[in-house]
């Protein structure tokens, strides 16, 4: 029987279905990760199995952890797949609650066909198993005045008025999170971007600092070039990644070791 330790602050290659076949029951806090979707990501030719990689992470999440779950859908024939909403729904059917369906928006982005809007995002899905045992919820600045009085329409159809606190005072922020992307924007390292596809390291600590204290454990199952992992380390978590090109993992190591000198 292998134990936490055995995985704990390691970038492991491999199939993560198999992998994480060997990680013990609720032994994860946190799995933060992308998975290539919808060939739209050039991933070397490689395909996953969902419904058996959600299943394997039900079993090894604890009670109280969070996943986020980061994707897209491609467009083919004049339609969106649909498959980020799929995926959602099975996620519910094997025993996670939806807890948010948040939104990463881009500042950068390619044209679009001459009929659809730009596309500017990506969805985060937040499952959690069972109530989240962390929430480190990200606080803003609020903007006006120091007290303003809005309404609330009650379940009976009556208006309550309510005194909110503005001004200097702090609140919880939007689950729309914009962020710069592109070289230079979402990493500072060149290597980064060897991978096709990478979220920035801002998405990765905005949401490690938001479901996990210090010495949790954090898993990106589609580890690509490491900004999980690498964040996790910078935050005094634990973090295990699993990735299947052996380049992939070459990069995200070479990461680790740069952020250790930071």
């Amino acid at each position: 029987m292998k134990y936490p330790e055995d995985f704990i602050n390691k970038v492991i290659c491999g199939d993560c279905l198999e992998v994480m076949k060997d990680i013990p029951d609720k032994s994860i806090d946190l799995v933060l990760t992308s998975p290539p979707y919808d060939n739209l990501r050039d991933y070397n030719g490689y395909s996953f199995d969902f419904e058996g990689i959600a299943k394997e992470l039900f079993r090894i999440v604890k009670e109280g952890g969070i996943i986020v779950w980061i994707v897209g859908d491609a467009t083919i024939n004049g339609s969106e797949t649909g498959t980020s909403f799929k995926q959602a729904l099975y996620f519910k059917e094997i025993g996670f609650n939806l807890h948010d369906t948040m939104i990463y928006q881009k500042n950068s982005y390619p044209f679009p066909p001459s009929n659809r809007y730009f596309g500017v995002m990506e969805y985060m899905f937040v499952f959690s198993k069972g109530s989240p045992k962390t929430t480190n919820l990200i606080k803003v600045k609020t903007i006006g005045q120091k007290h303003k009085t809005s309404t609330s329409r009650q379940a009976d159809g009556s208006i309550e008025k309510m005194k909110y606190e503005m001004g200097k005072e702090e609140r919880v922020k939007d689950n729309i999170w914009k962020y710069d992307v592109g070289y230079g924007k979402s990493s500072n390292e060149k290597i980064t971007f060897e991978h096709p596809a990478t979220f920035p390291e801002k998405l990765a600590e905005d949401h490690i600092k938001s479901w996990t204290n210090e010495g949790d454990i954090v898993l990106d199952c589609f580890n690509g070039s490491g900004t999980t992992t690498k964040l996790s380390m910078l935050l005094k978590r634990n973090f295990i990644g699993i990735e299947i090109s052996e380049k992939y993992c070459e990069i995200s190591r070479k990461r680790l070791r740069q952020g250790l000198l930071l």
